[in-house]
């Protein structure tokens, strides 16, 4: 059974995510001051002024003591956050019990070093996918411990492959993941997370009809 916790987020909301995140390594590439994104930011200021005037009056989640307040609705960040936040890289994985595979292509937006992606997201990275596998077997909990190792540069707008394995006992989950590159390991990364149990977990607010 897989492990969800939240809402799913609106198709728009993925839509603007990936458009958002295109959009920002166009926008980082550029030599000169172009029109095009001066009008983009006019029309996204208007945006934000609208947006936020639609926002519930408190910015907490509606999640356990909070539920029935009036904060906004929380997304489910069991798997695919990067989906429908930018802020998050997007993958494909497949999970095969223990075991895991999948690739992930890294844009301008997650560079560090030049043509190389920082080392940050490869830690938001790992804990994403990793994460995602323990949600997809059925077990998952809050990470309590991850350790990267760099290996070599990790390059940006290339096909990467990743392998996870993992072991779980009563309370506790251990997962080992490679990011590879043509074969060659870029990054390693081993995570230690709670076996969490679904009848603890907090209420979640659905999201609410807007009148």
């Amino acid at each position: 059974m897989r492990w969800t916790f939240g809402e799913e987020p609106l198709d728009e909301t993925k839509e603007l995510a990936a458009a958002l995140r295109r959009v920002t390594g166009l926008a980082l590439a550029m030599e000169s001051p172009d029109p095009t994104v001066r009008e983009l930011t006019r029309h996204l200021v208007e945006a934000e002024r609208s947006l936020r005037a639609a926002m519930p009056s408190s910015p907490l989640p509606r999640v356990g003591g909070n539920a029935g307040g009036d904060g906004r609705v929380y997304l489910d960040h069991s798997r695919d956050i990067g989906a429908f936040n930018p802020m998050f890289p997007e993958y494909e994985i497949v999970v095969d019990g223990d075991s895991a595979s999948g690739t992930v292509e890294f844009p301008i937006a997650y560079e560090g070093p030049p043509g190389l992606v920082h080392g940050g997201f490869l830690a938001v990275f790992f804990d994403s996918v990793i994460q995602h596998h323990n949600c997809d077997v059925g077990v998952a909990g809050k990470t309590t411990n991850l350790e990267l190792r760099y290996r070599r540069p990790t390059p940006l707008l290339t096909p990467l492959t990743f392998d996870i394995t993992r072991t779980a006992t009563a309370d506790r989950i251990e997962s080992t993941a490679l990011l590879s590159n043509d074969g060659e390991v870029c990054s390693e990364a081993k995570m230690r997370a709670l076996a969490g149990d679904r009848s603890t977990l907090p209420p979640v607010s659905p999201r609410r009809s807007v009148r």
